[in-house]
């Protein structure tokens, strides 16, 4: 041992175990292991911090992210100047039954797991939200997600329970998420009786406004009403509450879609300025939305050394089982940010309708052999999105722009469709 390694002073391993109400700490220092339990309060959250700040050397502080519970601690922690780290979940349940050859778990078995993982490296250094900025475009993300889930659930609703009850045969209008129309006339009609209940011109002129700007809006109208006459739908009470809840739903319906549209609008404002935003939207498929979750799922893509890191991150990466002379198939892990393979696959699916890109060239050369096979497009979608996350991570990290041509010298002076359409500086 040299003199210098003689004088480095020892570093202080922390442990913690987090709980909704009650941390579980466990402390191993030069004078050994110490375990006691820290509130979610600012009192004891200070009392933690002075204790830590009290130790000589370096303190490495160690935390299994529970919910939302474990953000306060470790943004405290972080801005006091300590090293903090994520251990995995999985990972943390795999190595209690390695170390204690038993299934069962409780606090002060998870924090010594904890602090064991700790000590061998066997963790993730802990990228802050709000240290890094990225907290708002998470939480404008996520909560365009909720509302997004609740909106298509309820479409669902209107769709197979509302409509086939008071009125089956209006579904065939039904085209997009997007035709507010349909709900706003079904406010005003709800069943074919509130439609019979006027003659003919009046109901073409109470529902013109209704139906929103149509090719041949008075013959669709004019359909309607002969729709309504007959119907197999049952006969409800306009008044009565089977139609009163109808109506309630449609306005909840009508209440996402304005959430939905207020939140797109402020992603688009959030991102204006935004240069890894700017740099992503030149991908085919990715828009503001798309966007918007890869940051603020990300993060900064600068961080990850290398692609391969990324898509690990996002669990895209291929992994196999092998026992012996057993060799299974390569497939995704699927050990990674599920929203960030989520935003990918769908950025993906819409980059290979569009006419000539790199990715839609990549999808025809995967189902070439066999179009029709449902399981190779989805292999070739699978191949796609992480295409397209590598892509994402190669135009963040070098800053230049996706290029969707460049020029070919050929004889005839064209650009070969085949060789068009490249991302630069990626694979």
């Amino acid at each position: 041992m040299t003199a210098r390694d003689d004088c480095t002073p020892t570093p202080t391993w922390v442990a913690i175990d987090v709980a909704k109400q009650w941390n579980v700490v466990l402390v191993e220092g030069a004078e050994g292991r110490r375990r006691f339990r820290v509130a979610n309060s600012k009192e004891d959250h200070d009392r933690l911090v002075g204790f830590l700040h009290g130790r000589t050397g370096p303190c490495r502080i160690g935390l299994e992210p529970t919910g939302n519970y474990h953000r306060p601690l470790a943004y405290r922690l972080l801005i006091e100047g300590f090293e903090v780290f994520l251990i995995s979940s999985l990972a943390a349940a795999r190595y209690r039954e390695a170390l204690f050859n038993s299934w069962d778990k409780n606090d002060p078995k998870d924090a010594a797991v904890i602090l064991e993982m700790l000590k061998e490296g066997r963790v993730l250094h802990y990228h802050d939200p709000v240290v890094n900025g990225i907290h708002d475009l998470q939480e404008l993300s996520k909560t365009y997600m909720h509302v997004s889930l609740t909106r298509t659930r309820l479409q669902h609703s209107l769709l197979t329970h509302y409509l086939p009850l008071c009125w089956p045969e209006f579904a065939r209008y039904w085209r997009t998420t997007r035709n507010d129309w349909f709900v706003t006339f079904l406010q005003r009609f709800p069943t074919p009786a509130s439609v019979r209940a006027l003659d003919e011109e009046s109901f073409i002129k109470e529902a013109w406004p209704l139906v929103g700007r149509k090719v041949s809006k008075r013959a669709k109208l004019e359909e309607m009403y002969e729709l309504a006459a007959e119907t197999i739908g049952l006969p409800l009470d306009p008044d009565g509450l089977a139609i009163r809840t109808f109506k309630l739903q449609l306005s909840r319906y009508l209440s996402l879609n304005h959430q939905r549209a207020q939140l797109n609008t402020w992603a688009q404002e959030a991102l204006d300025d935004h240069g890894d935003a700017q740099l992503l939207r030149t991908i085919p498929g990715i828009g503001a939305v798309l966007a918007l979750m890869i940051l603020a799922e990300g993060g900064d893509l600068r961080r990850f050394g290398h692609h391969r890191q990324f898509l690990k991150f996002c669990g895209l990466d291929l992994a196999k089982s092998q026992s012996g002379n057993t060799r299974g198939r390569e497939r995704l892990s699927k050990r990674g940010n599920a929203r960030l393979r989520y935003a990918f696959w769908f950025a993906g699916t819409v980059a290979v309708r569009q006419r000539e890109n790199s990715f839609r060239d990549k999808y025809q050369r995967y189902i070439r052999p066999d179009p029709d096979d449902p399981d190779r497009k989805r292999k070739a979608l699978t191949a796609v999105a992480a295409k397209m996350a590598r892509v994402a991570y190669g135009i963040v990290k070098t800053g230049v722009p996706y290029r969707a041509y460049f020029e070919s010298v050929v004889p005839s002076g064209s650009i070969p469709i085949k060789g068009a359409v490249e991302a630069v500086r990626t694979s």
